[in-house]
């Protein structure tokens, strides 16, 4: 009788928490994090308590993956709705009574600093996932219409406070959506083909367009002034293009193999802007060389690939669509991320996914690998 009262082990408490787990998708994240943590600990090293912290916030994230993996695409799909609507409130409420910073108003203090931006980089995807899932079988080109007045609303919030790379962001993650939801590749071609033609036009014009004087009207100064100095930083290498000549000074030092962790003078005499958040990328690429961008790029590469199967073998429209856009989200961070410091994109906030220091944003990167886990836990437990 007493084997029937007897406590069940650490590990059999802890077995329904995990069972149907992706384990490549967890072991790229856990990948990522393990560097994150060793480039935090030396780029942090005299950054009072950034390794601390982001370790606390890795453990956070942790959490947030363990709660929302257990959730079924149903369940989140009935969140989708007053998530969206949540977040639409709060980006208005820092549209009125936000926090200002550097000229920007993006957070909102609810007894909690938060900057409701990064919880739409999520909402948004899952209320076009909803839906489309609702449209199945009968879509029509003003359900896309809609759609996209579901994608532009916060997103025009977002650059009204101004935060053009979060806005971006958001956007793709819902345009991922609409793509996935087979957008006619007729509208899609004559799109991208424009924004080529803009790129172009922009690079063979830099000289010109960004004269003094020159009105972009659609953009603030501040950002005129990054695409400026993406197309010449050395015009002002003291000011408006120190950070991307020092990000690429930094990259370019690090060689093969790498100065050695904790070795990085770029780093440590602090002439790379933001080292923890933005710009760590440069500060692993010193310390550790072409072969620590390698294995970070493996990390990704199975994280990005893994979350694509994941959503190719969802079972439903919304899961499906859900997780596909979850998982070029991660690709868009980590691509924008390494284009902007190795000077090849202006220069815009946005993290290294599992890298950079930041607590919303590992969160929200929490929540979107959590959808993942979700999406593939569910699909097991179907088949089996």
């Amino acid at each position: 009788m007493s084997a029937v009262f007897e406590r069940p082990s650490l590990r059999e408490r802890l077995r329904p928490l995990v069972r149907g787990f992706d384990a490549p998708l967890a072991l790229a994240a856990l990948w990522l994090a393990a560097l994150g943590l060793l480039v935090m600990y030396s780029a942090g090293f005299d950054h009072g308590t950034r390794f601390v912290d982001h370790g606390r916030n890795m453990l956070i994230a942790l959490a947030v993956v363990l709660v929302v993996a257990q959730l079924p695409p149903q369940r989140l799909m009935a969140l989708a709705v007053p998530l969206y609507a949540l977040g639409l409130v709060l980006l208005v409420a820092t549209a009125l009574l936000g926090i200002t910073k550097k000229g920007a108003t993006r957070w909102l203090d609810l007894g909690v600093v938060i900057q409701p931006s990064e919880m739409m980089k999520i909402a948004l995807p899952l209320m076009l996932a909803w839906w489309f899932q609702r449209r199945e079988g009968q879509l029509r080109p003003v359900d896309f219409a809609l759609a996209g007045l579901i994608l532009a609303v916060p997103t025009l919030l977002v650059m009204k406070q101004p935060d053009l790379g979060t806005a971006l962001l958001i956007a793709s993650s819902g345009l991922y959506v609409i793509f996935f939801a087979w957008l006619s590749w007729r509208l899609v071609v004559p799109a991208l083909v424009l924004a080529a033609a803009g790129i172009v036009a922009i690079v063979l014009a830099g000289p010109h367009i960004c004269e003094p004087g020159v009105d972009w009207r659609v953009l603030h100064e501040y950002q005129k002034n990054r695409v400026c100095t993406l197309l010449d930083p050395t015009k002002d290498p003291l000011g408006k293009g120190f950070h991307i000549i020092q990000g690429m000074i930094a990259i370019g030092s690090g060689g093969l193999f790498g100065k050695g962790f904790m070795q990085g003078t770029q780093t440590h005499l602090e002439f790379i802007p933001e080292r923890t958040t933005d710009f760590i990328f440069a500060a692993l690429s010193e310390e550790f060389g072409l072969l620590g961008v390698l294995a970070l790029l493996v990390g990704f590469t199975v994280l990005i690939l893994r979350g694509l199967m994941i959503a190719a073998l969802a079972p439903t429209l919304f899961a499906r669509l859900l997780a596909g856009a979850v998982t070029l989200s991660f690709f868009t961070y980590a691509f924008v991320n390494m284009g902007m410091v190795s000077g090849i994109l202006p220069v815009v906030g946005v993290p290294l996914p599992f890298v950079s220091y930041g607590g919303t944003a590992m969160v929200t990167l929490g929540l979107g690998l959590g959808i993942l886990m979700s999406v593939a836990r569910n699909r097991q437990l179907i088949q089996s």
